[in-house]
């Protein structure tokens, strides 16, 4: 681990033209921090230290390393930031995990959450919460809202979530079905979606009915081959212990002892929808995940999960999880094309608003592609 006693704070009185320049007039300071493993160092820092450079560009640090060491300058606030941030990802790199850019982001929010909600004591402690399964491990939520998701799924039988593409609501959602089957609390997986296509039309698909829905749910299984062995889904799926059931043939059914998960939820109908949610059953956990922007029903349909949002979300005992373009984890650039498309879905209810009512005043706060993306980044700076 980091040893405390090896990590210094002070000022740094000749400035490097390296040094990170200190912002809202902090003073500069160095943070220096000694490891004891090489190896596991080496595993933190990345390959071609790329975890520290991203570190670098999301702090606005300078991250320099040396063999086991690693000395960290900025903005004293940001520097000790970075410093605690180092110090989770090296121990999650000695239970075993990976130290993915995702990771480093995982531990960035973390800390972002821990500055403003725990005590400097509690600084390194790790505050979201995780899913567990035999293959991948503990899997820790990547932001706020993921660890939310994560909180609101272990603590309601039914949990609605809505979001954009990338923000992990799927794969999570799989991943906490697979470690309830592995600790016993239910006895079986049904995975179902709504067979619509995605603006285009597929016409005949050969096969029996498992052949003619895969295409359609190969996402879950992708998620799926993340969190189990592909001999176990294999076997799960021939003993029925993971049951693939299109959306459609789920009428009449009760699903009891059952994790039943309908992904693409916002291209259910509202009968569908209803429909399936009144098939939960004595010891099942129920979620649905969409989401309301990628709508491919036919027009004058209305979307099952924004209807069932709207009249569900604060029912006792119905969780609800909400994503915006923000939480988007994927990519980088998965977060900003999503941005993108949010400002300009925006830009167009604005211009019907104003077709509507031609005698408004215009919107002065309307913001373009530039200004959205440039408020997309400032999120990621450190709250």
């Amino acid at each position: 681990m980091a040893q405390a006693d090896s990590t210094t704070q002070r000022p740094d009185r000749n400035p490097r033209r390296d040094l990170a320049p200190a912002r809202d007039g902090l003073a500069a300071a160095e943070v220096v921090l000694s490891f004891d493993d090489n190896r596991l160092a080496s595993l933190v820092f990345g390959q071609y230290d790329q975890n520290l450079a991203h570190l670098e560009r999301r702090l606005g640090v300078v991250v320099s390393p040396n063999g086991n060491h690693v000395t960290v300058k900025g903005a004293r606030e940001t520097a000790e930031q970075a410093g605690r941030v180092l110090k989770t990802l090296y121990a999650r790199a000695k239970a075993g995990a990976p130290v993915t850019l995702g990771e480093v982001d995982g531990a960035i929010e973390e800390s972002n959450v821990q500055r403003s909600l725990f005590p400097t004591a509690d600084a390194g402690k790790a505050s979201f919460d995780a899913v567990v399964t035999r293959k991948r491990g503990p899997v820790r939520a990547r932001n706020a809202a993921q660890d939310a998701y994560l909180r609101q799924l272990k603590r309601h039988e039914l949990v609605l979530a809505e979001g954009p593409a990338g923000t992990g609501k799927t794969w999570l959602a799989v991943g906490h079905a697979v470690s309830l089957i592995e600790q016993g609390v239910v006895e079986r997986m049904i995975l179902s979606r709504p067979a619509v296509e995605a603006g285009e039309r597929l016409g005949f698909l050969p096969g029996d009915m498992r052949e003619k829905v895969d295409p359609y749910l190969r996402p879950i299984y992708d998620a799926l081959g993340d969190f189990m062995e592909a001999r176990h889904v294999e076997r799960g799926l021939q003993t029925g212990m993971i049951e693939i059931a299109p959306l459609a043939f789920m009428r009449g059914r009760t699903l009891s002892n059952a994790v039943v998960l309908l992904d693409e939820a916002q291209n259910a109908t509202s009968m569908q929808m209803k429909m399936f949610l009144t098939r939960l059953g004595e010891g099942s956990r129920m979620i649905v995940t969409g989401d309301p922007s990628q709508i491919d029903l036919p027009a004058g349909q209305r979307s099952g999960l924004v209807e069932a949002v709207r009249l569900l979300k604060d029912v006792e005992g119905v969780g609800y999880a909400r994503f915006e373009e923000g939480d988007v984890v994927r990519h980088e650039l998965v977060r900003r094309i999503v941005m993108a498309y949010e400002d300009a879905a925006r830009h167009e209810r604005a211009d019907r608003e104003r077709a509507r009512d031609p005698d408004a005043p215009p919107d002065l706060h309307r913001e373009g592609d530039s200004e959205g993306l440039k408020r997309m980044l400032a999120r990621e700076r450190p709250r």
